[in-house]
């Protein structure tokens, strides 16, 4: 395969969904104009994200209020989806949105082009109350496009390395990883740049690409929604771990051109082929039936 030019954002989505489609339409016209043969948007494009995480000690009145203002939930072959495609055209594009399946919502992304949809995902990982919201995902799994085989993730789950390396093993060259990653809520740092938010979410992102050998794109909203403020951070980190565009704490569009096959043959033959070298049958802790009660075991001596 020869080079691909890809791009990923970092903008604002809220519940407008006509300023919803004018965003990803001008996003996708500037991605093309670039040459761009993927473009990865972020989590809740369509409808905003929530703009609260409940749980805790949360009073019944908030709790009513925040179930009041969830985003619109959406078919996956529903004509908001549908509409995505038809802007994508020859263009590969990702994006999150809220999924209905009959009465359940989903936190979910989804991969579209003219064609129309190409794979789907819901996400598994669920912090901080977002459960209270949506229903978790209950897998993982590559999918072929027109710029190789990808997969998807949302958020919360790059801080699972079992969620990455599950996608590259089903061969997976490219993940995207779409976010609606705030900043800390406590100890907030004068500049955005020291969160420490956002120091987790770019060590995540460029240590899920290493240790995988993979190219990831990381997307994330911008601006601030309800109580939450994002830290924007949008990358494109090559198999080597190495940052190869990004838009820093700002809105924007990142765009790199490379040919994935060959960075990714380049990163696993330099002696460290992680996928391969892999020794499943030492890491039973990962996937017995035991593994929770260890994992409270360890917990309760912290």
């Amino acid at each position: 395969m020869n080079d691909v030019t890809l791009s990923v954002a970092s903008e604002r989505f809220g519940r407008d969904m006509d300023e919803s489609y004018a965003t990803i339409e001008r996003t996708i016209a500037e991605a093309r104009r670039r040459g761009s043969a993927l473009l990865v948007l972020p989590e809740a494009c369509l409808g905003g994200y929530l703009p609260s995480l409940g749980g805790g000690d949360e009073s019944e009145e908030k709790r009513r209020t925040r179930l009041q203002n969830l985003p619109p939930a959406l078919e996956l072959d529903g004509p908001e989806i549908a509409r995505v495609s038809a802007m994508a055209g020859d263009m590969v594009v990702t994006f999150g949105f809220c999924e209905a399946d009959g009465l359940t919502r989903y936190n979910a992304a989804v991969t579209v082009h003219g064609d129309g949809v190409l794979g789907s995902y819901r996400k598994v990982h669920q912090p901080l109350g977002e459960n209270l919201c949506y229903s978790a995902g209950s897998e993982y799994r590559a999918f072929d496009t027109p710029v190789g085989r990808m997969g998807m993730q949302i958020c919360y789950d790059k801080a699972f390395p079992e969620a990455a390396r599950e996608i590259a093993l089903d061969g997976a060259e490219i993940i995207t990883s779409l976010s609606a990653w705030p900043t800390s809520r406590t100890g907030r740092a004068p500049n955005m740049a020291d969160d420490r938010w956002k120091l987790r979410f770019d060590i995540y992102d460029q240590a899920r690409a290493l240790e995988n050998q993979v190219v990831w794109i990381a997307s994330n909203q911008a601006g601030s929604f309800g109580s939450l403020d994002f830290v924007c951070s949008a990358k494109i980190v090559g198999p080597g771990g190495e940052i190869l565009a990004g838009t820093g704490v700002e809105p924007g569009l990142a765009t790199a051109t490379l040919n994935v096959q060959k960075a990714i043959a380049a990163a696993r033959g330099g002696g460290m082929y992680n996928l391969r070298d892999r020794r499943p049958s030492v890491y039973g802790t990962l996937v017995d039936g035991d593994s929770m009660s260890r994992v409270d075991r360890v917990m309760s001596r912290a």
